[in-house]
């Protein structure tokens, strides 16, 4: 018990105050889209990037951090997550992605419950992840509630924005949440939008009242334009109904999750300006609204002029946001298969990094190498993209943090399972 305990200080305990550091000789990859600069050096200095490229001058009395041989990259940015949220399967007490007994859904913040000491956290974190968007599910109706963005740095502080999005489910779970059908789905929706317009209109006292005063006013900032709009969305047809809203509500900023059948509306949702986070590789019909699906899903869209991250969404029920870079690398490869769309290296390590920054309006704060950037930093030992490659080190706000999780004392514990060092459970 003794040692869980110093365990979960030293998570939370403050790890050392940024300083200025040059990391020079790697293969530096700013995020945008650009491809690999080799012998490059990227400059850290108060917690922000300062420089990164090839010809950048090391500043005087900066701590060197020598990466030859190694790739630099910004840190992973999780899309959709349940980081910080869930901690496992079939344990309710330490699942908090669901409200199913309370009056309230878009009302619900869950930057409050997030625990920065989980051991999922330290995990993602020792695999290159520094950021990530976490979500709440819906459970009795389609409203979820509001997300935040948080870091994974080793202290006690992971919000990065609280309240930085509302999430709705659309399509099968919309209609399964809202009412039993789409169209039901879009009257509770259009309802709860114009109670947020004109909150002086709604009978908010009213027994059949269909949202709550505390919801619509939850609302408010996404009927102005002030908070963005997630709407998880699958087939063609939905998402073009989801596009219509913009013409009823010109300020909103809408984010499509999932978009398995957007390839057949690229052009749409292209037109209408609005980013999409999708899975990258589905290609199965498991569900009706799947259909269409195909594993060009995403190059079919990007060569449309999307702006597309990929995430997790529709792929994996847990948080396993270190499979990202696997999954962007499988869309490098799939270029190389005739007659499949897939994304070069920079756009590919760019959807999940300065994409995601871009789908959420933080593209000018995280996600890439790029000057004034948060200095959330990965030096890996290969290419990020290929399965075989793993960070040696990560900095978040410019702060070295701790590469140890619970996965790597298990494994250190038993690489050499001699009997006298092993728990006390194990002595015969």
């Amino acid at each position: 018990m003794k040692s869980l305990l110093l365990a979960a200080a030293a998570l939370i305990a403050t790890p050392v105050a940024a300083e200025t550091i040059a990391i020079t000789g790697g293969i530096v990859a700013i995020g945008d889209g650009s491809q690999p600069i080799k012998g490059g050096t990227v400059v850290i200095a108060d917690g922000r990037i300062v420089s990164a490229g090839a010809g950048t001058a090391v500043p005087a009395g900066a701590r060197v951090v020598d990466a030859a041989g190694k790739w630099v990259s910004p840190g992973i940015v999780a899309a959709v997550s349940t980081l910080g949220l869930m901690e496992g399967y079939g344990m309710d007490e330490v699942n908090d992605t669901t409200a199913s007994r309370s009056p309230f859904s878009a009302a619900i913040d869950i930057s409050t419950a997030i625990n920065p000491t989980g051991q999922r956290i330290a995990t993602e974190r020792s695999s290159g992840v520094t950021r990530a968007f976490v979500f709440p599910a819906a459970a009795n109706t389609m409203f979820a509630g509001q997300g935040a963005v948080i870091d994974l740095g080793a202290d006690g502080d992971p919000v990065t924005r609280p309240r930085a999005f509302q999430y709705v489910e659309l399509g099968e779970d919309g209609a399964s949440s809202g009412g039993g059908s789409r169209p039901a789905a879009y009257v509770l929706l259009k309802t709860a939008m114009a109670a947020a317009a004109n909150p002086a209109s709604a009978d908010f006292a009213h027994k059949d009242a269909l949202i709550t005063r505390q919801d619509a006013e939850a609302l408010g900032p996404v009927v102005r334009g002030t908070m963005p709009l997630f709407v998880h969305v699958e087939r063609a047809a939905d998402i073009r109904a989801v596009l219509a809203l913009k013409r009823q509500y010109t300020a909103l900023r809408l984010v499509l999750v999932g978009a398995t059948e957007g390839w057949m509306v690229a052009d749409q949702i292209a037109a209408a300006r609005v980013p999409v986070i999708a899975a990258a590789l589905i290609d199965l019909p498991e569900k009706f609204e799947y259909m269409a699906a195909t594993q060009s899903n995403v190059g079919r869209m990007v060569r449309a002029g999307v702006t597309v991250a990929i995430s997790n969404a529709d792929i994996s029920e847990g948080p396993y946001e270190s499979y990202l870079t696997q999954y962007a690398g499988n869309l490098v490869a799939l270029t190389k298969l005739p007659g499949a769309q897939g994304l070069d290296w920079g756009a590919a390590l760019a959807s999940i990094t300065s994409k995601p920054a871009a789908a959420i309006g933080m593209d000018g704060e995280i996600g890439s190498l790029r000057p004034g950037r948060r200095a959330d930093v990965v030096i890996w030992d290969g290419d990020p993209l290929e399965l075989a490659s793993a960070p040696t080190a990560v900095f978040i706000d410019g702060v070295a943090q701790p590469m140890a999780s619970r996965q790597t004392r298990l494994r250190d514990r038993y690489l050499d399972p001699v009997e006298k060092r092993l728990p006390k459970a194990y002595e015969r």
